[in-house]
């Protein structure tokens, strides 16, 4: 919502300054000149990116527009979901869980709990650690500084879209230079010609430096900026759901564990102590109701 609120604030004070200045917004219309500009910056991200980025390219431009999924209550559903997988291994032993880490797509436990389940990342990040754990002979500070590793390597890998976003963003007003000089160009040979075809020209030329810097400060610089926010949040929730299994495999209860990951969540998507005690509370409950049904 607030992006395409800020995408009619951008374009409605600027068409409205123009137009308070008795300015003609026909002359701002330039297919060819956009048509140069925004090609060609399209063209560049071809170039710089394997299709792997150019894919979540465009789903990190639409998940700007739908707003980051990573709210305070996917967090109190991943402490549910913790809550119910720590007491189940806390009272059946954790080796009992080897088959719903090796299969989570079929087990009932994360079915429980399919806010978390359908979020790939999280899902092979926690899997992977817990499975790890099970094998054994594993020392818990030596399986921390795998985890450590893993999330470094996924949160270099977030943040490939929006830095390739931000290197066509500052391409563009480059680009709008070179839209320009092609107009200028195109007046040269018209010299001789009416004044007001020469007059309309040199504004068409001019109109693709104005393009060129407004797309690259007035959209796609603010969307990369989106972006990387985007990919620091998912790396918070990564960087919490760690403490949380951290805690637990130095042997802390369950309840400790959770608070450990609480504690990492950021201030203004954490969920209090009572919030996270009640839902866990309300999971338990519900949970042997499922069983039986």
């Amino acid at each position: 919502m607030f992006p395409i609120i800020g995408i009619v604030v951008v374009l409605g004070c600027i068409a409205g300054g123009y137009l308070m200045e008795k300015g003609n917004l026909l002359v701002l219309m330039q297919p060819a000149e956009l048509l140069i500009i925004g090609g060609a910056a399209i063209g560049t991200v071809l170039i710089g990116n394997p299709p792997h980025v150019l894919k979540a390219i465009v789903g990190g431009i639409l998940g700007v527009f739908k707003g980051s999924r990573y709210t305070a209550a996917i967090y109190l559903d991943t402490l549910r979901f913790l809550n119910d997988f720590f007491n189940t291994a806390r009272k059946n032993s954790l080796t009992s869980l080897e088959e719903d880490l090796d299969a989570p797509d079929k087990s009932a436990l994360f079915k429980r709990h399919p806010n978390f389940s359908k979020d790939h990342e999280a899902m092979l990040f926690f899997c992977d650690t817990m499975r790890t754990l099970v094998a054994g002979g594993v020392e818990v500070h030596d399986l921390d500084s795998i985890m450590e590793l893993d999330l470094e390597i996924l949160h270099k890998q977030a943040r490939m879209p929006d830095a390739a976003i931000s290197t066509m963003a500052d391409s563009l007003p480059g680009l709008g230079i070179v839209a320009a000089v092609l107009g200028v160009v195109i007046t040269m040979s018209a010299l001789g010609g009416p004044p007001e075809e020469i007059g309309h020209k040199v504004a068409a030329a001019l109109v693709g430096t104005f393009l060129g810097i407004l797309l690259c400060y007035g959209f796609l610089g603010p969307i990369a900026a989106n972006l990387k926010k985007q990919s620091d949040a998912e790396s918070e929730y990564l960087s919490a759901l760690r403490m949380g299994l951290l805690a637990y495999m130095k042997g802390m209860s369950p309840i400790l564990a959770l608070e450990a990951c609480r504690r990492a969540i950021p201030p203004h998507v954490r969920p209090s102590f009572k919030q996270m005690d009640d839902a866990c509370r309300k999971s338990a409950t519900a949970a042997p109701a499922e069983v039986a049904a």
